[in-house]
């Protein structure tokens, strides 16, 4: 038995995305930018799923811009405005590392949350100058589920910095909220197609009408000229029929899924001392349950998890080879010690009952085994 609790850092394919990727990865062939009539259906295709993309995210088909997932299209953003206009880049400190470390390495300025993980509106304010050229800030975050003030946000930086664009990374965001009202207020908004249902390796970034961006990758000069390279016309079709399908659904798997993700915080916050929820529940999506857990290590937790059939993760990356505490919860000022114990559990459109009745039944128990070994190892 597999219990899925990883929806945020990939989601199943939904049926209606793969019966619409089925025929291109079989017998319609065509390369969109041909002229013989296979390239011209294969254009096509991906002309009806722009459609698509575009009335779900609330723009018109020549602003989106499909690229090879979220990464790429939040560099896409970031770079691409600078490299055009100029300025500095400006995000909050619970950004994804696709737009921290863009920002970072132009040298642009990271704003303080609070301990909710929501931005700081007077630290944004403060940060605001006419140098600044882009900002953004997320609109869900992909660890603890926050949503961000982006109406808010996006009010400061017009009054502030007239002349920057916002962007957002709404990556986590579309399975849950209506993207198109949402990001309404942003220039830029990225989305990945694997996160609501869809392929990996496609995604798409919405470019307003009179905002300009340098391309990333130079060559045939697709997508306008702003991101060249063959589409993935699978890819690109998949996609747009998950969007469908999220969209059609999003209503009841919210409500369904937000009950499911209560039962299961609920649930560990009773059965587990020294347990916290990270963040405000009342601020996050649905799908997101994270936890801080004292007196163990989410790596060593993450084994038993997964020795039980659970597929979970940490708020942490691995680098050089050690748990290093996330940034987020760092930001949202988070004890170091603490921040090693955290847990996300993120569910989604396939999560059921027995999902988080497996999770209760697991998770206490392996967490008291980890503390049992460290009493012992503490022991005199």
């Amino acid at each position: 038995m597999v219990t899925y609790l990883d929806h945020a850092a990939t989601t199943p394919m939904r049926p209606e995305c793969a019966d619409a990727m089925l025929p291109f990865l079989g017998g319609r062939v065509g390369n969109p930018s041909g002229g013989h009539a296979a390239a011209r259906a294969a254009r096509q295709a991906i002309e009806e799923a722009r459609e698509t993309v575009a009335e779900t995210l609330g723009a018109h088909p020549g602003e989106v811009v499909f690229t090879g997932g979220g990464t790429e299209a939040d560099n896409l953003a970031i770079t691409g405005v600078l490299a055009r206009q100029g300025g500095l880049p400006l995000c909050s400190a619970v950004e994804h590392h696709a737009v921290l470390h863009p920002v970072q390495a132009l040298e642009g300025r990271v704003v303080a949350v609070h301990g909710d993980g929501r931005v700081d509106l007077a630290a944004l304010d403060a940060a605001l100058d006419t140098q600044v050229g882009v900002v953004s800030l997320m609109l869900v975050n992909n660890e603890v589920g926050t949503v961000q003030p982006l109406a808010e946000a996006t009010a400061l930086v017009a009054e502030r910095a007239p002349g920057a664009v916002v962007h957002t990374d709404a990556v986590q965001a579309f399975p849950w909220l209506d993207v198109a009202a949402e990001a309404a207020p942003a220039h830029l908004v990225a989305v990945s197609a694997h996160k609501f249902g869809g392929p990996q390796g496609v995604g798409a970034l919405v470019v307003r009408e009179g905002v300009a961006v340098e391309p990333l990758l130079r060559g045939g000069g697709q997508e306008r000229d702003r991101r060249s390279g063959t589409h993935n016309v699978a890819g690109i079709v998949g996609m747009a029929a998950a969007m469908r399908a999220t969209v059609a659904h999003r209503g009841g798997t919210v409500e369904r899924v937000a009950r499911l993700r209560d039962r299961l915080a609920d649930g560990l916050l009773s059965a587990v001392p020294g347990v916290t929820e990270s963040g405000t529940r009342a601020t996050k999506v649905a799908g997101i349950c994270s936890l801080l857990i004292e007196g163990i290590e989410s790596e060593a937790l993450l084994v038993l998890l997964d020795q039980a059939g659970i597929c979970a993760t940490a708020a942490s990356s691995c680098a050089s080879g050690a748990m290093e505490p996330s940034h987020v919860l760092a930001a949202m000022g988070v004890p170091r010690a603490l921040a090693y114990g955290s847990l996300r559990l993120s569910l989604g459109w396939t999560s059921t009952d027995g999902d988080v009745e497996h999770a209760l039944e697991v998770v206490p128990a392996a967490v008291a085994q980890l503390r049992e070994r460290t009493a012992l190892t503490l022991a005199p």
